[in-house]
């Protein structure tokens, strides 16, 4: 895999997180407002988003796991911490619609 293959994966991982993170922001926001059943499909449309980012992911580590030498530039470590900030966010707004429900 090529250092301009890994830097495209890491844009996608990039622009699938910051979809859901979008998406999670917005579903906050429905919660505010208590609208729950669009809230509910922001919160499943960003774990879509969620998943392909992860798929993404999944296809730069299975390369490396089977002894491929990947040349990862920052674009990837970007990626990665733009990915691992969106699952915290995730979290932590999935707790502040709970007790929107409520």
């Amino acid at each position: 895999m090529t250092k301009e293959e890994v830097t495209m994966i890491g844009f996608e991982i990039v622009s699938f997180s910051g979809d859901a993170r979008s998406k999670l922001l917005m579903a906050l926001d429905k919660a505010k407002k208590g609208d729950f059943s669009e809230c509910d499909k922001l919160i499943e449309d960003a774990n879509e988003c969620l998943v392909e980012a992860h798929n993404s992911q999944m296809d730069v580590m299975q390369k490396e796991a089977s002894g491929e030498d990947l040349e990862l530039g920052f674009i990837m470590v970007h990626a990665q911490d733009h990915l691992m900030t969106t699952l915290l966010l995730k979290d932590i707004i999935g707790t502040l619609i709970d007790v929107y429900r409520k």
